[in-house]
């Protein structure tokens, strides 16, 4: 998935979309990461796709928590 189209959906995810998609994220990074060390990855590019996926996820939960607290509604 390309990354504007990655940003544009967790924009319209609800916040428990995000949790889940969060929780997916670090699932996949933890076989990722198990895969390398028994030498099965085939790609190793997955794990930083995975933990930029991850890193987004978080920032939009962030920016989402700050608008919160500053009062804005987006």
């Amino acid at each position: 998935m390309k990354r504007k189209d990655l940003l544009k959906e967790l924009k319209d995810s609800s916040d428990a979309e995000l949790s889940h998609k969060l929780a997916e994220a670090k699932e996949e990074s933890f076989r990722l990461r198990f895969q390398l060390t028994t030498n099965q990855l085939d790609n190793p590019m997955k794990m930083r796709d995975t933990r930029r996926r991850a890193a987004r996820i978080m920032t939009e939960q962030g920016q989402r928590k700050a608008r919160l607290a500053a009062g804005v509604k987006a």
